[in-house]
Parts: C-alpha cells; sequence; structure tokens
C-alpha cells in the first residue's frame, strides 16, 4: 500500500499541474530559508546617493525612499510572510477542529450552541472577521496572526461538522457505540481518520487564503510593523511611489500571487491523490475491442437497438479493467428482453453504455452499436441528443437519486419536452401533468406540484417512467425498477411497462436480479456472467431448456411458494472473477460442477443450439426428449434436468 501511495505521488507529480506546483513550493522554500542568510544585510543596506530610483543595472527593481534595494527585500520577507501565513493557517485549522468535533463530545444543548456560534460566524465575510479580530487583538504581527487564524476557523469548524456528521450516521460508529466506546476515543479512533484527507486539502489550500488575508492586513498598516517588513507593508511602501517606479508595488504583488498559487495547487495535486485520480501520464494506450467469435443474431430491419462485441472500459493505476466485455444482442421493436446475472456482472454497465450515460474516463468501444439506425459511436454528440432524449427512456434503480430533490417532480418531467421538443412552459407542464396521470398516478396535477421526498418509492418510480413518456420512447431501458419495493407496487409497475409495451409498440430491456420476474415479464432472457452474455434464451416454453450450468443455477436457487422450507438453499459455491483478473478460459470454471481443462484453457463464445437460442459454453447440458412432462416453465425444466 505505501509503494502504490508513494507510486501515485509520483505520478501526480509528474502532471503538468503537480510539476509546477511542486517547483514553485520548492522556490518559496527555499528563499524563505536561505533569501535571509543570503541578503539580509543588502536588503537593510540604506544607500543615500540612490534614494528613490527606477530600475537599474545596480537595483533591478530600483530603490525605496531610504535607498534601500527592492529586490532583496522582496526576497528577505519571503520567510516572515510565508512563516506568519502558515502559523495563522495552523492556529485556524486548529480552531476549526476543535468546534467543528465539540458537538460530538458535548451535551446535545451545548452541542446545538457551538453549532449556532459556528453558522453565525459563517455567515459573515471573511474580510470582516479579519478586520473584526484585529480590533480584539490589537495592532502588530502577533494580532494580526490571530485575527487571521479565528477568521479562517469558522468555515474550517463547519467543514469538520459536516464531514464528521456525514460518518457519524455510519454502522461501524453505532457498533463502536453500542460496545461502549467512549466519546472522545470514538472521535479519535472512528471519526477523525475517515475525515482526515479532505480536511488536510482543505487546510493546504486555505494556507494560501492566510497568506492573502495577512498580506492585506500589513497593506493597511495593521499587520507587521517597522522596523520588520513583509510583502504586504513593501506593497503598500511600494503604492505611494507607483507612479515613479511600478516595480517596487508590483514585485511585492507578484510575490504574494506566486506564493499564494503554489499553496493552492499544492492543495490541488494532494486532492488528486486523495481523490486516487487514476494518472493520465502512466496509462497505457486505450483498449480496442477484442475480436469476438460470437454468433449474432440475424439482423432484422425491425430491430430497434443492435449491439454487436460492446466493451466499457475504465482506467486503474496499473492499466484497464473490461467489466463488460464482448456483449452481443438485438432488440426489435416490441420485443421485451430480461437481462438477469449476480451483481457485479455488467448488467447496469450495458445498459448505461448503450444510452450513452457512461463518462470519461470510461471508454466504450463496440463492432457496432446503433439505436434506431444511427450508430451511437460516431454520430456526433448533438444529433443523438435529440433521439436519445425522446426515443429512449431510462428508468434507474433508484429515483430518488435520479430525481432533482429541489425541483418539482412536474418540472423535472417538463424539462424534458422543453429541451427536446421545443415546448413552450406552460403546453410542457400540462403534458407532464398528462404523463403522470397515464402512469396511474393519483391528483395527477396536485403531485406534479411536489417534490421527489413527498413521493413513495413506487410513486416515483412511476413518475420515472412517466418521464420517459414524455417522448415517444422506442425503448424503456428499466435498471431493477422493483428493487426495495414491495410485491403489489412489483405487479402494478410490471402490468405498467407491459401496457405501455402493447400500446406503443415500445420494446423494453429489463435489467434484473430477480429471475423469476423476467421470465414472467420478457420474452427473452439475457443471461449475463462476468461481463458477458453467457446464455441468451427464450423465458419459456414447452421446448426451452437452460443449457448453461450457471442459468440453471441461478433458476435452481429461486425460490416460489413450492419450494421445501425444511430443506437447505440452492446457493451458488464461489463468488464471480474481479473484472481485473479474469482468468484464461471460462469466467465460470471456478464454480461450475462440470469444469474440464478445456474451459480452464479456452474461453468459449456464444453458439446457437436452437432457434432463438444461444449459449457461451462447451459442455451445455444436453436436452432430454421432449415428453408432456417437459412442457412446462423454465424452471421446472431446470429441476427436472438438475435431479437426471
Amino acid at each position: 500500500m505505501v509503494k502504490r501511495r508513494g507510486a501515485t505521488w509520483l505520478a501526480a507529480l509528474r502532471t503538468p499541474v503537480g510539476a509546477f506546483a511542486a517547483t514553485l513550493l520548492v522556490v518559496v522554500i527555499a528563499l524563505a530559508v536561505l533569501a535571509p542568510i543570503l541578503w539580509h544585510d543588502k536588503a537593510y543596506e540604506i544607500d543615500t546617493d540612490a534614494i528613490g530610483q527606477g530600475a537599474s543595472a545596480a537595483h533591478w527593481l530600483g530603490t525605496d525612499d531610504l535607498g534601500r534595494d527592492i529586490l532583496y527585500r522582496v526576497l528577505v520577507a519571503t520567510r516572515l510572510s510565508v512563516l506568519l501565513a502558515v502559523v495563522a493557517t495552523v492556529i485556524g485549522v486548529v480552531t476549526g477542529l476543535l468546534l467543528g468535533t465539540l458537538p460530538s463530545l458535548l451535551p446535545r444543548p451545548a452541542a446545538r450552541l457551538v453549532t449556532a456560534a459556528v453558522n453565525i460566524a459563517v455567515a459573515f465575510p471573511g474580510l470582516l472577521l479579519v478586520l473584526f479580530f484585529s480590533v480584539i487583538f490589537g495592532v502588530g504581527a502577533q494580532g494580526a496572526v490571530l485575527a487571521v487564524g479565528f477568521a479562517l476557523a469558522p468555515a474550517f469548524a463547519r467543514l469538520a461538522q459536516t464531514l464528521a456528521a456525514s460518518v457519524a450516521g455510519h454502522d461501524f460508529v453505532s457498533a463502536a457505540r453500542v460496545s461502549g466506546v467512549g466519546r472522545l476515543r470514538l472521535l479519535f479512533r472512528h471519526i477523525l481518520p475517515n475525515i482526515g484527507e479532505p480536511l488536510v486539502v482543505n487546510a493546504t489550500i486555505g494556507a494560501g487564503a492566510s497568506l492573502l488575508a495577512f498580506s492585506g492586513l500589513s497593506f493597511l498598516g495593521i499587520g507587521v510593523q517597522a522596523p520588520d517588513y513583509d510583502w504586504g507593508r513593501l506593497l503598500g511602501e511600494g503604492l505611494d511611489g507607483i507612479y515613479i517606479n511600478p516595480a517596487a508595488a508590483l514585485a511585492p504583488g507578484v510575490a504574494v500571487v506566486l506564493a499564494g498559487l503554489a499553496f493552492n495547487l499544492v492543495g490541488e495535486t494532494v486532492a488528486g491523490v486523495v481523490g486516487v485520480r487514476t494518472p493520465s501520464a502512466r496509462l497505457k494506450a486505450r483498449p480496442v475491442a477484442a475480436t469476438r467469435e460470437d454468433v449474432v443474431e440475424d439482423r432484422d430491419d425491425d430491430a430497434v437497438l443492435l449491439v454487436e462485441n460492446l466493451q466499457v472500459a475504465f482506467p486503474r493505476p496499473a492499466g484497464w479493467t473490461v467489466p463488460v466485455r464482448g456483449v452481443s444482442f438485438t432488440v426489435r421493436a416490441g420485443e421485451a428482453i430480461g437481462v438477469v446475472g449476480e451483481s457485479g456482472s455488467g448488467k447496469s454497465l450495458t445498459g448505461l453504455a448503450v444510452s450513452r450515460l457512461v463518462e470519461a474516463p470510461g471508454v466504450v468501444t463496440a463492432d457496432r452499436l446503433e439505436f434506431a439506425g444511427k450508430p451511437l459511436l460516431t454520430t456526433p454528440e448533438r444529433e443523438l441528443r435529440s433521439l436519445l432524449g425522446t426515443s429512449l427512456a431510462m428508468v434507474f434503480q433508484d429515483p430518488m437519486t435520479s430525481f432533482n430533490p429541489t425541483r418539482r417532480i412536474g418540472r423535472q418531467l417538463a424539462e424534458v419536452s422543453e429541451q427536446h421538443q421545443g415546448m413552450s412552459r406552460s403546453k410542457a407542464l400540462a403534458r407532464a401533468v398528462d404523463r403522470l396521470r397515464a402512469v396511474r398516478i393519483p391528483a395527477a396535477e396536485r403531485r406534479a406540484r411536489q417534490y421527489p421526498h413527498e413521493f413513495s418509492g413506487g410513486m416515483r418510480q412511476r413518475a420515472m417512467i412517466g418521464m420517459g413518456l414524455m417522448g415517444q420512447p422506442r425503448l424503456i431501458i428499466a435498471d431493477e425498477p422493483t428493487t426495495a419495493l414491495d410485491v403489489t407496487v412489483q405487479r402494478q409497475l410490471l402490468r405498467l411497462l407491459a401496457r405501455t409495451r402493447a400500446e406503443r409498440n415500445t420494446a423494453i430491456v429489463l435489467i434484473s436480479h430477480d429471475i423469476a420476474v423476467v421470465s414472467q415479464t420478457c420474452e427473452r432472457m439475457l443471461v449475463m456472467y462476468a461481463g458477458r452474455v453467457v446464455e441468451d434464451l427464450p423465458s419459456a416454453g414447452p421446448s426451452v431448456t437452460p443449457r448453461h450450468p450457471y442459468t440453471r443455477a441461478l433458476l435452481a436457487a429461486t425460490l416460489d411458494l413450492d419450494t421445501d422450507r425444511d430443506a437447505p438453499l440452492a446457493v451458488i459455491p464461489g463468488r464471480p472473477p474481479e473484472p481485473d483478473r479474469m482468468p484464461a478460459g471460462c469466467a465460470f470454471a471456478d464454480r461450475c460442477p462440470a469444469v474440464t481443462d478445456r474451459c480452464r484453457a479456452e474461453d468459449p463464445v456464444l453458439e446457437r443450439v436452437a432457434d432463438a437460442h444461444r449459449v457461451a459454453c462447451w459442455h451445455p447440458h444436453d436436452v432430454p426428449p421432449s415428453g408432456p412432462a417437459r412442457a412446462e416453465s423454465v424452471k421446472e425444466s431446470v429441476t427436472a434436468g438438475g435431479a437426471e
């Protein structure tokens, strides 16, 4: 871990921002240490023959009203300017951290009092707080340091409070409380370690603000007093003769800007490392979709969506990881297809890739990816925006996070028609109410004026479907639309999708963990495992029998009313491989009861084994002779096959 973090730091320093920040900070620190040693005497040397001169060969930036060299004074002032800014930052961070974490330690009345005090302080502009504290602590460097430090504290305290509150609600903190961990130990062992990184980043950036504030106080004559001087004091002195020698004022001003920039850019670099940003300089070339030999379905002029060899890749410090690798399928008009598989199999990511919702640095490649006859990977974004906004609807897994919590439901639905169909505000809102009514939301006009949190889970899902119906969708991609809903609401949503499909000839791609729901709702089923489609089969029929061991295991693990409650639950042993650790052969080999050496050495491709039935397996299950006993549901077929 230490080696990896060190490599991340080195990679961050190789970026333009990181390299420039590090160089600038090293120069500032070197001047702060060496300048007083090398040029202290020259900075105080008075030359009565060169009073108030402009730039010359002897004095590159000219002299002040006592004939002292301005360049040497600016360089020597680096130490005091930077030192006082750092001390003020430390005071502000420590004070802010105390104020921010005290509510976690104090009784509730006292905690509310501290929080209220911090909120009031944050409401005042920072400069006003600095001037206020300067009056309290008095004129001089010491008073200015305290003024800047305490003025910085409220904002840092608010940040610490927010971060601590976000961590305090986690289960591991609750478990620590239950186990009897004291408040102080809880703070230092469980809360602060989890919020330390963003605090460090903000402290680094805050040092630049402290430098600017301190220089401002010295410029006003409240900060450093003679005979000492910092950049702010030099700026104030040079301003009097700016028309005679502009360099006298510009030099300390430029020094303040460069030093503040160094602190801020270092904070940005630290944020990049803390945020584990993948260094682009170390990435290999973008991945190219590997050629696959899967048997692709016959191309149909009625196809709404055509996908061939779809691949989605994301960068990692060690290279690229490919969670979706070589997916191929076709969706025809009015067809309902279910996509099933365990968590991490690539179901949702496939839906996002088809919807053009995979953002950089993710990379989507495919031999062919077409929606409504338009190639999604090569068509300009401007042309796709209107097509995807009106002809493709996406129903996300959690509509509470998909809807904007600060906007009313009706306005969010109306935005679709305003942006993509050019409707006026009033007409778009009227259509939004009509769409809410179409998805069976009672009192649609009143509900359109409500916020997402005022809707139940099922109503939010229906409102999300209503948003998709604002246009004329030819395809609806529903990503786990029934998750965390009771069975009654699930049935209502599935009926709504079925009715939409029947009335509008809309194709539906239903992504779900529940293979029973898919088998009852969809005509075809795509079974995904480790980023690939391992079986494509009709959902039901007298001659349908799953051939892939993974599909059979999923179905065997499905519960229904006939399940023997005394028998142990069926499970699939093991776990899927990680996307960046795919085995050489079949990804299911380690969990498959019928694995052979060929399975571990060669990756099978999708091959047609019957009409509308494709399987990626070297040893697909042999279908028993057809007969009356075989004219049952898919699950019954698998149960019978598993008993053989």
